[in-house]
């Protein structure tokens, strides 16, 4: 006698014993691991992607569809990053065929992870625009060079910050030395000469052996 309990698993009881017995088809399909979740959604991502393909009247693209809550790339966004939590960056092309989604190109699986993890950021940018999105791949590139843009902005109003402040080290100016007058030079020998107990005169003598007068030059003819 046999009869259905809630999970379907067939119990067969036994006549000799009165014991429930499971029968070999029932142990094989309790051995089954659960179905993955991530592959459960990968696998009706992968038919939905098919089935737009397949429709050339259905637009394969909707901003306001596809990233609503439940929309096609945020759910497709949520499943990479899942994937990628796995095990890095590079998800490997076996596992992208497990989950039923190596069939979608490369290019909607990262706008989608793309989008779901600047989510915020990207929405208010694409409120922004005048006329919005028709892609993420648009979107993408746009918040890209409008990020460039700033950078670049940012950048000039630090050279002009800078320049305006001034010199930041503490390099000392070094001004050029004046040319002395002939009276301070005979001042600052005579200072020289009081320092160190020099007589004058002495001074005075050398100056005249030194640099003869006109008088005692001869003229050259």
């Amino acid at each position: 006698m046999t009869q259905k309990i809630a999970n379907e698993v067939t119990i067969t009881k036994s006549t000799v014993t009165g014991q429930a017995l499971l029968t070999d088809a029932d142990i094989a399909f309790q051995a089954l691991p659960p179905i993955n979740t991530l592959e459960a959604e990968g696998l009706v991502l992968g038919k939905e992607f098919a089935s737009r393909k397949a429709k050339s009247d259905k637009v394969m693209f909707d901003f306001k569809r596809d990233t609503k809550a439940e929309g096609f790339d945020m759910r497709l966004g949520k499943l990479m990053v899942s994937l990628s939590a796995e095990g890095g960056e590079r998800i490997a092309t076996q596992r992208l065929q497990d989950c039923g989604i190596a069939n979608i190109p490369k290019q909607r699986r990262s706008e989608a992870k793309w989008f779901v993890e600047t989510e915020d950021a990207a929405r208010a940018f694409n409120r922004k625009a005048k006329k919005g999105f028709t892609n993420l791949g648009a979107l993408q590139r746009a918040m890209s060079e409008a990020a460039k843009a700033e950078a670049t902005k940012d950048k000039s109003n630090e050279v002009v910050t800078k320049s305006d402040v001034g010199p930041t080290t503490n390099e000392v100016e070094v001004k050029p030395i004046a040319k002395p007058t002939p009276e301070a030079l005979v001042l600052a020998l005579l200072e020289q000469c009081r320092e160190h107990g020099i007589p004058v005169s002495e001074v005075k003598a050398i100056l005249n052996r030194k640099v003869p007068s006109k008088n005692n030059t001869k003229a050259v003819a």
